[in-house]
């Protein structure tokens, strides 16, 4: 790159103090609406900047990266997940990919937590019922939930997210166990003191809740597909603060309603942001915006990633945060 500001392209609405300080450094075009770009839009977008800074609402597929135009040579994406960018793709056309990792651990893992106290405690049950004024008076069995001391809670996923999430367990008395591509380190595996399951079928027989962290990829598209789905105790809960792909969601919405499961929190969803209306319907089921990272001090995190990728790609250096395409 030269010396000049490299121009780029924020497909959504950022943190002020994010977008002000891409003003200083860089030639920025913002989204002032905050509308979605549609498809048109991306690809005319990318004859008029050197960086994209797209958001997870900005499906970059191969077809849509193969229309780029070649002055557009990186994709700064706003956010951890590269599911709706084909990194394969861009790399074959000279694009180079960013992520924002390592900031959003925290924030996700409470709203799991979160969840995980909050459903099988009936939260947003109580909630409603006060709201709706349904309220008439304590009663020895009114709203009765589950504690969370001596539950099994099965993670799936025991990357950063899942690590946290387990620490936090442990401080409400669970036992915990996962599923994951490796085995943690024994140190590691030690200090959350969690129990390892190769096979995720016999852990997710045993489990009172199950937690999923994994990402969204070909090979997790409906990892808890129907058949897995009846291997849980109908006592058990699933949190998924992930990707909603990652769950068969009309199979776990029929379990749901046949009682074969206790019920469900759910951040995300498999043909967001449409929401299934029979989810809708259901006591047992705590529905969230896709929220789990939404914090002021996560998103500003976010955009200064966002930044230092930015600026070593312009002054040639190699990008801290760059994604190379994956091979399963």
């Amino acid at each position: 790159m030269s010396r000049t500001k490299p121009t780029v392209v924020v497909t959504r609405k950022l943190p002020d103090t994010v977008e002000t300080r891409m003003m200083e450094l860089f030639d920025v075009r913002l989204n002032v609406d905050d509308h979605p770009f549609t498809t048109d839009e991306l690809i005319a977008t990318s004859a008029m900047c050197d960086v994209l800074v797209p958001t997870l609402t900005d499906v970059l597929s191969a077809e849509v990266i193969a229309k780029f135009n070649p002055r557009l040579k990186m994709i700064a994406n706003f956010g951890n997940g590269v599911d709706h960018i084909d990194v394969t793709a861009a790399q074959a056309r000279g694009i180079m990919v960013s992520n924002t990792p390592d900031v959003l651990t925290d924030d996700t893992a409470d709203m799991t937590m979160a969840l995980i106290v909050g459903v099988p405690r009936r939260l947003v049950e109580g909630a409603r019922m006060i709201r709706e004024d349904r309220f008439t008076g304590w009663t020895p069995t009114h709203m009765l939930g589950h504690r969370l001391a001596g539950k099994r809670l099965g993670i799936i996923g025991m990357g950063r997210i899942g690590t946290a999430v387990a620490r936090r367990a442990r401080g409400f008395g669970m036992t915990v166990h996962y599923h994951n591509r490796r085995r943690l380190q024994p140190e590691l595996e030690a200090e959350v003191e969690a129990t390892y399951w190769e096979s995720l079928d016999q852990m997710l027989a045993r489990m009172d809740i199950v937690t999923i962290h994994c990402p969204h990829t070909p090979a997790t598209f409906h990892l808890l597909s129907e058949r897995r789905l009846k291997l849980l105790k109908p006592s058990s809960y699933v949190i998924n603060t992930a990707r909603g792909e990652i769950v068969d969601e009309k199979a776990l919405i029929k379990l749901l309603q046949d009682g074969k499961i206790a019920g469900a929190g759910l951040d995300v969803f498999e043909h967001e942001p449409a929401v299934n209306p029979k989810l809708l319907a259901m006591n047992n089921v705590t529905l969230l915006p896709h929220m789990g990272s939404a914090t002021i001090e996560g998103r500003i995190a976010m955009g200064e990633k966002v930044i230092i990728n930015i600026r070593a790609f312009a002054d040639s250096h190699a990008l801290p945060d760059r994604v190379l395409p994956t091979h399963t």
